[in-house]
């Protein structure tokens, strides 16, 4: 009998259903004989902004500066704060630094995983210029709440929906509840590229229009540069290939909540699994457990032919890089989660049947 094989993510099984596909997409890219700023990318950005529920959307060269020029496009004045997520990837914090801001964090709900609308309002200073929410995992954060605070205090939102692609709070999509969205089509993203990408969604037409002059040296008009800008351009082959898989993008979001539907069924309640709400439609970009004995559990089940992951082990606060700019200031709630989260296989390859069993051999954990 050969040994079970679940792998957390593998790409190549994963891209496996859309291989026809793309290489349609590279003849037609290398037929057409331009390969930056061309067609692709303009079709793309017309139907992710249709299917996001935007006017516009801006193609970028990854999700780390859909961030850094948004927040740029925004044009807060200079020491502006952006309040995020205690507990998000490095990228968000990341991006407020290199746009020239100050980031400040702000705990999650231990419930949703997500930035604590709660406590938002007692991290506004008069300084404070924006609010960076993170849809951390595929479930989109409350956004009546965080606009009605921005509102309150004459705030911009910015969503960082790099996990969210097609996630919905009360029927509207990520990327359509604030002023603007960031994504990334990094390749393990529900709807990921075969490289990096990214992208931003709006409904303001002077925020769109800055953006394109930004991500092209500060140009629309070749060898005229109106702003200090970047070279941020999604690429045109990685364009085409995105289009073909935004095409089935609602297939994958359905699978994996599928394959969540096995867990939320058949893991035993020793596991802290995901909270549902009924405002919101999660995707499952990744599928969380918590449990105190996270490594031991990792351990077990990778002796047992399982893969996962953990998303994530170190808080932001607490990067070597980051650690003096966050000192004194304590994150409970955030190191709690990055001590006992643990993220389960749920890929677009992944069968009912594998998820079962990877449910089954969880419950068998013993320690």
């Amino acid at each position: 009998m050969s040994k079970i094989n679940i792998p957390y993510e593998s790409l190549e099984r994963t891209n496996a259903a859309f291989v026809e596909g793309y290489n349609d997409a590279f003849q037609q890219v290398l037929a057409s004989g331009w390969y930056v700023l061309g067609q692709q990318v303009d079709s793309f950005e017309q139907e992710f902004a249709k299917y996001c529920g935007t006017k516009f959307c801006i193609g970028v060269a990854s999700g780390l500066d859909a961030m850094v020029l948004t927040l740029q496009a925004l044009d807060l004045p200079k020491g502006a704060e952006v309040i995020v997520p205690s507990n998000t990837y490095i990228a968000t914090v990341l991006a407020v630094i290199n746009a020239g801001y100050i980031p400040v964090l702000v705990e999650p709900d231990l419930l949703t995983y997500n930035i604590d609308p709660q406590k938002i309002a007692a991290a506004i200073t008069p300084k404070t210029k924006a609010i960076l929410p993170v849809h951390l995992y595929g479930k989109m954060c409350d956004m009546t709440l965080i606009n009605h605070i921005a509102q309150k205090h004459e705030l911009k939102v910015l969503e960082d929906c790099a996990q969210a692609h097609g996630a919905t709070h009360h029927g509207q999509k990520a990327g359509n509840c604030s002023h603007a969205g960031a994504f990334s089509f990094y390749p393990t993203k529900n709807l990921g590229a075969l490289g990096d990408g990214g992208a931003i969604t709006t409904n303001d037409a002077n925020l769109a229009d800055r953006l394109l002059y930004l991500r092209n040296y500060g140009s629309k008009v070749k060898y005229h540069n109106k702003y200090i800008g970047f070279n941020s351009r999604l690429d045109e082959l990685q364009a085409a290939f995105l289009r073909k898989k935004l095409e089935r993008l609602d297939d994958i979001n359905n699978h994996k909540r599928t394959l969540a539907q096995v867990y939320f069924n058949k893991l035993d309640n020793r596991f802290i699994k995901p909270s549902l709400q009924t405002e919101t439609e999660d995707v499952f970009h990744i599928f969380n457990i918590r449990h105190t004995k996270r490594h031991l559990l990792k351990s077990y089940l990778l002796e047992k032919g399982i893969g996962t992951e953990i998303h994530y082990p170190i808080p932001p606060h607490k990067q070597g890089g980051y650690s003096k700019r966050f000192a004194g200031v304590a994150y409970p709630i955030s190191e709690e989660i990055h001590q006992t989260t643990l993220s389960l296989p749920i890929a677009y390859f992944h069968t009912p049947d594998e998820i079962s069993y990877v449910a089954d051999c969880i419950n068998s954990f013993e320690y």
